[in-house]
């Protein structure tokens, strides 16, 4: 008589509902958008940066003129940080889901690259093109991100990107007003839009 092949323990029937369960949450995590974009965290960004555009421009040497933006810019990264972390909590979207993670690693690599590039332009006496790069790349930054959130955000960074192009055409010329047009004006309308169609 041949011996029969001996079978598998059978798996439990709730260890199956619960991995089936975490798939299907994963998978809708995934394919859900970013929606933690702060918009009133925006509309505040753009004030400050309106401000700062005036403080800048009344400045006579360029080092101060780049210290002047390079504190708005920690302020607007703390502005943004807190605004994503208290929208994320009161609508329940996790900080750390797919669709977040997607989200900032499509954003730091433009945004990095421009803060590499403020100092070597600076040293290069090429710091009139400093705006209009700030611009054209934090607008690449928004427009590759903004594919993982709602779609206002990547139309958002299209014009950024083209202030930037318009800045750089004009440098020497009007850097302070195309920064506060871009990081002041556009920050202050996109957000509102943001705020009002996206909760918050």
């Amino acid at each position: 008589m041949t011996p029969q092949p001996q079978r598998s323990e059978p798996i439990a029937l709730h260890d199956r509902a619960m991995d089936n369960l975490r798939f299907i949450r994963q998978t809708m995590e995934q394919a859900t958008a970013f929606t933690a974009v702060p918009g009133l965290a925006g509309i505040l960004m753009g004030v400050t940066a309106l401000g700062a555009a005036l403080v800048a421009a009344q400045q006579d040497v360029e080092v101060a003129w780049l210290a002047v933006w390079v504190a708005e810019a920690t302020l607007a990264v703390v502005i943004a940080g807190v605004g994503i972390v208290l929208k994320a909590r009161a609508a329940g979207v996790p900080l750390f889901s797919g669709p977040a993670r997607k989200f900032l690693l499509s954003f730091l690599p433009p945004v990095g690259t421009a803060a590499l590039l403020t100092p070597a332009l600076y040293r290069w006496d090429a710091a009139e093109a400093i705006p209009g790069m700030w611009l054209l790349l934090y607008g690449a930054g928004i427009v590759t991100a903004g594919t993982f959130s709602v779609r206002v955000v990547p139309l958002m960074g299209l014009a950024f990107m083209t202030l930037g192009g318009a800045a750089l055409l004009a440098a020497p010329h009007g850097g302070d007003a195309f920064l506060a047009g871009g990081f002041g004006g556009l920050h202050i309308l996109f957000g509102a839009i943001i705020a009002r169609k996206y909760g918050g």
